[in-house]
């Protein structure tokens, strides 16, 4: 029937009245196919994980719609509790009963946060707009760069095109620390992964990295050697050691997510992710030191508030197993560090056991750069929802729209998105690493993909 489409129906205008049409497709409707992929017959494997493409796709949407909700929350509440060893005091940290209570300023300001006067759910309304914001948007332009590049593994100079077209140069910029000196780089000429190297760019331990790459495991449905290599160049973006380590360790449970058993627990799910993705942090790194000691506090029935103040006491006051980034002389605490936020992280998640609410509460509270981490469990908690689940789990609708140009620039749309689409967007993305990097295929007409195990694909 290609002979009948009229010639002003280019690839891309087909493409974007597929994505119109997935934006108001029904749960359970067949996802379309990629207009600008040559798919292959597909063929039974045996022994294959099949996944189903039409349920991915609600899934990614709550992927989007918890990292927002988490992200926004734990804005609320960023940089307000650092610890008093270096050159800021904050002051005691939060507890469970600051929930719902009074915010207090953070290390640069003597007001409460513009969000919410309070610590609480920040939450966008069925006729809102969530806006983008460094948890969200490098993750939406890594999405962005795969397709149109129509590959699977980005080159540096890709990234680099990427981030310069749409990072302004110019402040607010909304780029910290490790981001920003990347970006600096590249702008020099500088080509990923040499914005990363610490020859390079000094705040290669910091958190940047983690928020910007965890999208990769989710283009490897249950295969995370395989999204640990898709993510590598853009982790070595901005990182390298513990800082490449824990952004790994996130990259590949949002891949497990997929091989986890749906039977059990959400919270038993979690560990289990947590505990193969545990494998990729060296032994005697302080990643891996970090994540023992938290399971062992959390093991060990101590209160959240505890452990997170152990950890603190451990890290930043005593400087053990390594992590001496309060040893210099910086005016934030590193907060923005890498592995303090890693260790905050793996207490909300033991400690909020699968319940999406209670996991961004903990984080939002924890401390440190309280977004990030948040952000990473809201989003893939939400993806284990699904839209849907994370709306019953508020007991609520949200809104689906989505501003990139909030934050980043030079996008279709005047920047403004939804979550069905991009979760369409990354359906045809898995759609090609099925095909070209998990050994797998696409079977259309029953709407799944068929993925085997490492060993069947070698």
């Amino acid at each position: 029937m290609k002979h009948l489409v009229p010639a002003l129906f280019s690839v891309r205008f087909l493409s974007l009245l597929i994505i119109l049409r997935a934006s108001s497709a029904t749960a359970g409707d067949a996802v379309p196919a990629d207009p600008n992929l040559d798919y292959q017959a597909c063929q039974t494997i045996a022994g294959a994980r099949v996944i189903s493409r039409s349920a991915y796709l609600e899934q990614l949407k709550g992927f989007w719609l918890g990292q927002c909700i988490a992200n926004w929350t734990g804005l609320v509440t960023e940089g307000d509790k650092v610890g008093d060893a270096g050159l800021v005091k904050s002051g005691p940290f939060y507890t469970r009963k600051n929930w719902g209570g009074p915010d207090h300023p953070n290390i640069w300001s003597s007001e409460p946060s513009n969000l919410s006067p309070t610590i609480d759910f920040v939450l966008v309304d069925e006729d809102g707009v969530w806006g983008a914001d460094d948890d969200t948007d490098i993750e939406y332009i890594y999405q962005f760069l795969l397709y149109e590049h129509r590959t699977t593994l980005l080159t540096g100079e890709q990234i680099r095109a990427g981030w310069l077209k749409h990072i302004r140069a110019e402040e607010e910029n909304f780029l910290w620390v490790s981001n920003q000196k990347a970006f600096d780089l590249m702008r020099e000429g500088l080509v990923p992964p040499a914005t990363g190297d610490p020859a390079h760019n000094p705040e290669f331990e910091m958190i940047d990295a983690q928020l910007t790459t965890e999208i990769f495991g989710l283009f490897a449905p249950g295969r995370p050697e395989v999204a640990a290599k898709i993510a590598r160049l853009p982790i070595q973006t901005t990182a390298r050691l513990n800082a490449e380590w824990i952004a790994e360790f996130y990259v590949r449970m949002h891949s497990l997510a997929s091989a986890s058993d749906p039977q059990q627990a959400m919270g038993d799910r979690l560990r289990w992710m947590a505990e193969e993705a545990r494998h990729c942090l060296p032994p005697g790194s302080y990643a891996a030191k970090m994540y023992d000691f938290v399971k062992a506090r959390h093991a060990a029935g101590v209160p959240w508030e505890q452990a997170r103040d152990e950890v603190y006491q451990r890290y930043q006051v005593e400087q053990a197993d390594g992590y001496n980034l309060n040893a210099q002389p910086r005016s934030d605490n590193a907060f923005f560090a890498a592995g303090i936020n890693f260790a905050a992280s793996i207490v909300s998640l033991l400690y909020g056991d699968g319940d999406i609410r209670e996991t961004i509460k903990i984080g939002t509270l924890c401390g440190w750069d309280s977004d990030n981490p948040t952000a990473t469990w809201g989003g893939l908690l939400g993806f284990m929802l699904g839209q849907e689940g994370v709306e019953r789990a508020f007991g609520r609708k949200f809104s689906s729209k989505f501003n990139i140009h909030r934050t980043r620039i030079g996008f279709p749309g005047d920047g403004v998105d939804n979550f069905p689409a991009m979760a369409l967007k990354g359906v045809w993305v898995v759609d090609r690493a099925v095909q070209e990097q998990l050994g797998g295929c696409v079977d259309l007409k029953n709407d799944t993909w068929v993925i085997p195990s490492p060993t069947a694909a070698r």
